[in-house]
């Protein structure tokens, strides 16, 4: 892979990594302001059992959501570190080229299509 080519895979994967940051910035914020009002004992608009049901079921989604998008920053940072050491666009299963349709699509992949559907099939 090109020098170029990997400027550009690594600054398609820094804009999602900041995205990604701002994204979970807000489900920080809306985590601890529903902790907070926990925290008081009260929410501010009623204390209705089905109000308080709504209250937890959306913070369940906001922290389901968060730890989805904590495991994508995750593979967004080791397809970084492929950049660095000079691995990236490698399979690592086959050790063949991923291929460069795959990286614009998924940049943050670290197998080829082929590979990545065996594995898919072995576990289903």
């Amino acid at each position: 892979m090109t020098a170029d080519e990997l400027k550009h895979y690594e600054a398609l994967l820094l804009k999602k990594r900041e995205t990604l940051m701002h994204e979970l910035g807000y489900f920080g914020e809306k985590t601890i302001s529903a902790s907070a009002r926990d925290i008081a004992g009260s929410y501010p608009y009623s204390e209705h059992p089905a109000d308080q049901g709504t209250e937890s079921m959306e913070q369940e989604q906001a922290y389901k959501l968060a730890s989805r998008e904590g495991r994508f920053l995750f593979h967004i940072d080791e397809a970084l570190e492929r950049i660095k050491d000079e691995t990236y666009g490698t399979c690592n299963s086959c050790e063949g080229d991923i291929g460069s349709m795959r990286l614009e699509a998924v940049p943050h992949a670290r197998m080829c299509i082929e590979c990545k559907s065996k594995e898919e099939q072995d576990s289903a």
